[in-house]
């Protein structure tokens, strides 16, 4: 991923495991994005945090140090996991255990995917993908786009946020 550049991008749980199903797990993402956001490191447009992956539109600015902001988001919210799975269910952790030299656990799965959105199009299909993923049947976590409480939608379509991160896509197309 460029700096500068927005993208859609999707960063899966290690074996597809539910792990952000729990709030306290999706309350580290969205801290996480805040925290680079606040610094000035991202800008994010859209986003959902599903029971096993997180769609996000965002444009990584800076770097932060001698790593990308999606390095550091990565590496924050792995070791706030970590953190948190030894507070709660110590035993929980060997699901993520590595043979590894550089770590000892992989919460997630490596090379998420990215994709410039080049195109007003493309960008409001990702937005539209984005917002009714909740909406899916395997999933059926909510009715309305909006109501799910770990997105952006309801910044879309009410203007409402409780999420100071967010900024609006429209405007950069």
């Amino acid at each position: 991923m460029k700096l500068g550049e927005i993208y859609f991008w999707t960063a899966t749980i290690n074996q597809w495991e539910h792990l952000l199903k729990p709030t306290i797990f999706k309350e580290i993402i969205v801290g996480s994005l805040d925290n680079l956001s606040t610094k000035g490191l991202i800008d994010v447009y859209a986003f959902v945090i599903m029971p096993n992956h997180i769609h996000l539109i965002w444009r990584l600015n800076t770097m932060n140090g001698k790593e990308t902001p999606k390095s550091s988001f990565l590496k924050f919210t792995a070791h706030q996991f970590q953190k948190t799975i030894r507070e709660i269910d110590p035993d929980f952790l060997s699901s993520y255990k590595v043979e590894a030299i550089n770590k000892a656990y992989e919460f997630w799965q490596r090379d998420p995917p990215a994709i410039i959105l080049y195109t007003k199009e493309v960008m409001l299909q990702k937005l539209t993908y984005i917002h009714n993923n909740p909406l899916a049947a395997h999933w059926n976590l909510v009715i309305d786009p909006a109501d799910y409480h770990y997105s952006s939608a309801r910044f879309y379509v009410r203007g409402d946020s409780k999420f100071n991160f967010l900024k609006d896509i429209r405007l950069e197309f």
